[in-house]
């Protein structure tokens, strides 16, 4: 398995989006209130920049108590927080004309090219965790830091599918859909994501 880990100084590091597109998601919900408790549970006070890469180990715990403090709204807030992400990706990230030119592309040809500069940027939402693509449509990620030392009967990554999904949907096919199938917070080995037209 190809290790995709980014390390400072021996610390996982990861894009600042894994924190600061959950901000407005979470204020949307239940206000500032409800972002202050998620936060401080968290024992994170202050905000990235987005100028650089940060410690995975704050945002893993802001995931973490988004689950732990509002377990109802949890998926559905990282979801949107994934689906953001994704977009500030395309809107800042992916040049326009690559973006033409996957569009254009048969979605079966675009799929592996976006596939691959997926894993080419996969430090950005990896962390320390080892990410592969095994096909296409289908991608691993051990190690995950946003769901380490968590159990669950159901996958967690949610803002992970969020974002392959708003990518694919965008640049490859409208009807693509992704669902994490496997989960180690559910005792897997990895976290594994699927891809499929819907």
């Amino acid at each position: 398995m190809a290790d995709t880990a980014q390390r400072a100084g021996g610390i996982g590091l990861i894009g600042p989006n894994a924190i600061l597109q959950l901000v407005p998601v979470i204020e949307l919900a239940g206000g500032r209130e409800l972002r202050d408790q998620i936060f401080a549970a968290a024992g994170v006070f202050e905000m990235p920049s987005g100028d650089h890469m940060i410690s995975e180990a704050p945002a893993a715990r802001v995931h973490q108590a988004l689950r732990a403090q509002v377990p109802d709204l949890a998926a559905a807030l990282a979801w949107e927080a994934g689906k953001r992400t994704a977009d500030y990706i395309l809107a800042n990230r992916i040049p326009s004309f690559v973006q033409t030119l996957l569009k254009a592309l048969p979605w079966r040809v675009s799929a592996p090219l976006l596939a691959r500069a997926i894993a080419k940027n996969a430090w950005t939402f990896a962390g320390s965790g080892q990410f592969r693509v095994v096909t296409p449509y289908r991608f691993e990620l051990a190690d995950n830091p946003i769901v380490a030392g968590e159990h669950s009967d159901t996958p967690l990554c949610h803002w992970h599918a969020a974002v392959f999904e708003r990518l694919f949907q965008v640049l490859v096919h409208p009807h693509m859909i992704c669902r994490e199938t496997h989960c180690t917070a559910q005792g897997a080995e990895a976290c594994v994501f699927e891809l499929c037209v819907g």
